[in-house]
């Protein structure tokens, strides 16, 4: 996905499949197994031709997590190639960062990345999904950056954001960043096509562009912003914040809520 986060969302924590700049178009089907090692090693390149909407959104996230304890813990959903990790890692140097990600070349990346930074000793990586992740302490904060979206049933989207409310503390930071649009609106053509305009100078072709339109509607839950922050908060967080928006990507931040997440 656009910023680093490659991979699957789903029924059991972590189970559809994310997107990144050259790969807008990819039905969930495909899953993980899209991003194998030819994907893994130019995916970075690729993206950066959007790195001011990345940029933007790492700004704020910071930001919004700037009153976290000293040695927070975060939770990354989706990892890819890290990132998110990497930006707040430098940030903010005490924190430490668990990276779930189930393709194995895109952790492969993520972790090479974390060495060459010296981050390592304070990451932790898991390639899978949040439902194997193993047990541990409750997470400070969790970003879900351009996961959700394609989780097509409301359900199972709900279910995703509750698997992410479950490991963290109470009153522990979500930020969650989607596409998102009332596609019955007038204003919905408009947009759309100024945003596959902006694509278009990330390399993607005509052809490319093609299948991304066809896509909209049908691999991707493109929700209007109200209905997206109402599955957020039935996962177990409190009302959403609406706090960046970039063409269509959205970005929430939300607490867990301080009751028990059933």
């Amino acid at each position: 996905m656009i910023f680093g986060c490659g991979s699957s969302a789903g029924s059991l924590g972590l189970q559809s499949v994310a997107t990144c700049a050259p790969c807008l178009f990819m039905p969930p089907q495909e899953g993980p197994a899209f991003f194998d090692q030819t994907v893994a090693d130019k995916y970075d390149q690729q993206a950066a031709r959007l790195a001011p909407l990345r940029d933007a959104l790492h700004l704020l996230i910071g930001v919004v997590f700037s009153g976290l304890p000293a040695q927070a813990r975060v939770l990354c959903a989706g990892a890819g190639t890290g990132a998110e990790l990497l930006y707040l890692a430098e940030k903010f140097p005490q924190w430490h960062f668990t990276a779930v990600e189930p393709s194995a070349p895109m952790l492969e990346v993520c972790r090479r990345r974390a060495a060459e930074s010296g981050i390592a000793s304070r990451c932790v990586f898991h390639e899978g999904y949040l439902d194997s992740l193993p047990p541990s302490e409750p997470f400070d904060a969790a970003t879900s950056l351009l996961v959700s979206q394609f989780i097509l049933a409301p359900d199972s989207r709900t279910h995703f954001f509750r698997s992410i409310a479950e490991r963290l503390r109470p009153g522990g930071y979500l930020a969650s960043a989607d596409l998102a649009a009332d596609v019955t609106s007038a204003a919905y053509q408009s947009i759309l096509e100024v945003w596959l305009r902006l694509m278009k100078t990330g390399d993607v072709t005509d052809e490319k562009l093609k299948q991304l339109r066809a896509a909209y509607g049908r691999d991707v839950a493109l929700l209007p912003v109200e209905q997206v922050s109402a599955i957020i908060a039935a996962g177990g967080f409190e009302a959403p914040v609406l706090f960046l928006q970039t063409g269509l990507i959205h970005a929430w931040c939300a607490t867990r809520s301080i009751e028990s997440v059933a």
